[in-house]
């Protein structure tokens, strides 16, 4: 059933080219309707294509524009959108921000004042662009990707380029303060690529903290105005519009922050593969990234995950929401793992202050969960997640400490306790070797792939959010 609805929904394209009217543009007074099974049918995914560029290679896919209907999550409903696609991949959708959820039929309507719509089976509006009288004559997809309603003298009312998703195409401009997002599937968290005027970062987000993880910088400091996305790679322009930077990368495509890692990569098509490959990561290295563990794990130098059991409730196997959702941690302990750290940034930070200060302060702030302490910069940087963890040399000058509960102990005495974590932290690959060579290992290889909690992180190939 799902099959015969996807097939019918790529013939109407089909259909409407043989009329002449599938052309790069629609005109006023287009209506298409799409309706989905009358059961709800989880999976089903339903496009309508209506418009698709003239590409002048045939080693490169075409972008084309479609009505699409998907099921959720959501009480038994569709969701429902117009999406661009460049070759099978989507690189805008009108449902990024707002769902628009149906129960078995959704309309596409460009109406006659110009104003392009979603609606319900009932005609209610559940997406529009508010462009009516603005002297709308057509609706186009350009060359570039830019979706754009434009008026009889071609001028531009809307486009897609100034509501940026979670990817950016060649020839897009973000302006300072402007972003992409991408939510992971059932999560409170999401990831933001962010234009700030000192530099350009990716954010993890969750209520209202927000940490960074990944940062680019101008030369010599310069102010940064806009970037813009081109065939060479990503370039960082000043208030003057001269290029103060640029990531440099041949053939670049599109730009896309992945919704499961929440890494940044640029995108170039490989046509004797038929696909899009990233051809940059802004993260090259697993244990960099925010969610390379679950919260309370840390990524080891075996990139690995190791877990820090020091919770009255669960462990790292826990749903990760479970811990997301301890607000405050008032009655608690700090205890320090040595030789870790964490790659968040931008934390609460305290400069000028001791070790056992940096402690006292986490300790008394309710919010607080960690706090990483610098000795040559006598700097303390609060957190209010545990997460982006990882093993780094001892001999760093970087200690990490988390906050755990009162009476969590593996003995009476507190330094057990560390010695216990710490054990966790980096005893792992040294127990290897260890048993390895006292002629043990394959015992303990059997048994460590039975009770091994946690998997090896990957990074993974995600060139767009699903």
């Amino acid at each position: 059933m799902v099959m015969k609805i996807i097939t019918f929904s790529f013939l109407i394209c089909l259909f409407s080219k043989l009329q002449g009217h599938c052309k790069s543009d629609i005109n006023l007074g287009f209506t298409l309707p799409l309706s989905a099974p009358i059961e709800y049918t989880p999976g089903f995914i339903g496009k309508a294509y209506i418009m698709e560029t003239e590409t002048s290679s045939r080693r490169e896919p075409s972008f084309k524009a479609a009505l699409t209907m998907e099921s959720s999550e959501y009480k038994g409903r569709y969701l429902c959108s117009i999406q661009v696609f460049f070759g099978d991949v989507r690189v805008w959708s009108s449902g990024h921000y707002t769902k628009m959820y149906v129960s078995n039929k959704c309309i596409f309507e460009l109406t006659e004042d110009g104003d392009m719509r979603l609606k319900r089976s009932n005609k209610r509006v559940g997406w529009r662009s508010g462009t009516s009288g603005q002297g709308i004559e057509r609706l186009e997809i350009q060359s570039t990707g830019n979706l754009v309603l434009l008026d009889a003298m071609n001028m531009i009312k809307w486009q897609s380029f100034n509501f940026p998703t979670d990817v950016m195409l060649s020839g897009q401009r973000l302006d300072v303060a402007m972003q992409l997002t991408s939510f992971p599937k059932d999560s409170t968290m999401f990831y933001s690529f962010e234009v700030l005027r000192d530099k350009i970062a990716l954010f993890l987000n969750l209520d209202e903290l927000k940490y960074s993880y990944w940062e680019y910088k101008p030369i010599e400091n310069k102010t940064v105005n806009f970037l813009r996305l081109g065939p060479k790679g990503l370039d960082i322009f000043d208030d003057n519009s001269h290029r103060i930077g640029r990531i440099e990368q041949p053939l670049t495509r599109f730009l896309a922050i992945g919704n499961i890692t929440g890494n940044l990569g640029l995108y170039s098509y490989k046509p004797d593969k038929g696909k899009f490959e990233a051809t940059f990561r802004a993260v090259s290295n697993t244990c960099d990234l925010p969610v390379a563990c679950k919260p309370y794990g840390i990524c080891t130098s075996s990139k690995s995950c190791s877990c820090i059991k020091v919770m009255s409730n669960g462990d790292c196997n826990s749903n990760e929401e479970e811990w997301l959702s301890m607000k405050r941690l008032c009655d608690h302990e700090m205890v320090e793992l040595e030789g870790v750290t964490t790659v968040l940034r931008n934390g609460t930070e305290a400069r000028n202050v001791s070790k056992e200060r940096c402690e006292e302060l986490c300790k008394k702030d309710c919010e607080c969960r960690g706090a990483s302490y610098s000795v040559s910069e006598e700097s303390c940087v609060m957190y209010g997640v545990v997460m982006g963890v990882k093993e780094i040399e001892r001999e760093s000058g970087l200690s990490y400490m988390v906050k755990i509960p009162k009476g969590v102990r593996l003995s009476d005495e507190k330094s057990n306790v560390r010695k216990w974590v710490v054990g966790l932290v980096g005893g792992i690959d040294a127990l290897v070797i260890l048993l390895l060579l006292s002629g043990f290992g394959f015992y303990y290889i059997r048994k460590r792939r039975k009770s091994l909690s946690q998997p090896q992180p990957q990074l993974q190939e995600e060139p767009i959010a699903e």
